[in-house]
């Protein structure tokens, strides 16, 4: 199932599920049953989605086409947003290109920074490049949402607190970044702008042929005005969401609607790729990033 959140004609924010050209209004289909919003829905999911389910056997007809609708962040306001650095040739390259020796804690354990929550940009909407930045950059990530509250989760549990998934871009000003973390601290201006996700939260059923043992076999690809510059499989992450999850509710809890980031695919983003592949972004620029399964993310630079 792609659940989405949409802005309908009437322009108000609404939620629901793709059903072939269109989208279906969760509430209106269900007479009242199911809420609004899709973080409500994260709150009771495992019975509203049994409901969805149900529905959507009826062969129950869209509310709305797809063109009568602006497709929004699927969570537009997630209670946090963690992302992870789960990639290792991510990590090798960014401190090679900056000079850095590789970190050997990076193998102990997961390491994950706090984004702005706030500050979550959907499909098709514009990104601001900050005023200060002359080094934007996109970084080719997917995410999981939490579909139930859970603290200290063992990896071998953590699946089961997986609503789905979704594409997910970390824009990052570089120079931003690099001043303030010289102070041991950070990335926060760096990251403090926007964070795009979407189109779709895809449930976890709809990846199942992709699974390869505790990963999936998914091809992403970013593009920037056309063009290929970043491709990769997820199935290299080093450290699985199972993994990410575990650190992350150590000695806290997780609640529905958090957003756990995986960090950069390897070559993933300019920094890795360095100035000889391509300049930074600049107003004007559409950077697109597709994963397998998960849809296309499209955004341009303002």
């Amino acid at each position: 199932m792609k659940l989405v959140t949409f802005r309908n004609p009437a322009g108000e924010e609404r939620s629901g599920w793709i059903h072939g050209n269109g989208v279906v209004d969760m509430n209106k289909a269900s007479g009242g049953k199911l809420p609004v919003r899709l973080l409500d829905l994260l709150n009771g999911f495992e019975a509203g989605m049994d409901l969805i389910r149900s529905l959507h056997r009826e062969n129950i007809q869209p509310t709305h086409s797809l063109p009568e609708v602006t497709l929004l962040a699927p969570i537009p306001k997630p209670p946090s947003v963690r992302d992870f650095v789960s990639f290792e040739t991510h990590i090798q390259n960014a401190t090679r290109r900056t000079n850095q020796p590789m970190p050997q804690e990076w193998y102990e354990i997961p390491v994950f920074y706090f984004t702005n929550h706030h500050a979550i940009v959907g499909p098709d909407q514009p990104v601001q490049r900050p005023r200060k930045c002359a080094k934007l950059d996109y970084e080719l990530e997917l995410a999981c949402v939490i579909g139930k509250e859970g603290r200290n989760i063992k990896a071998s549990d953590a699946d089961d607190y997986i609503a789905g998934y979704m594409i997910f871009n970390d824009w990052t000003a570089r120079d931003l970044q690099a001043q303030e973390m010289k102070v041991n601290l950070g990335p926060a201006k760096g990251k403090d702008f926007a964070t795009a996700t979407g189109p779709y939260l895809v449930t976890k059923d709809e990846l199942e042929p992709y699974r390869v043992n505790d990963r999936y076999d998914l091809e992403m690809k970013a593009f920037v005005n056309g063009k290929l510059l970043s491709q990769g499989n997820f199935k290299t992450v080093h450290y699985t969401f199972a993994q990410m999850i575990e650190r992350a509710s150590e000695d806290t809890t997780l609640y529905p609607g958090d957003v756990i980031g995986s960090g950069t695919v390897g070559f993933g983003c300019l920094l890795e790729l360095g100035p000889e592949t391509h300049r930074w972004l600049e107003p004007g620029d559409e950077v697109e990033l597709t994963i397998t399964g998960l849809g296309s993310l499209r955004n341009r630079v303002i």
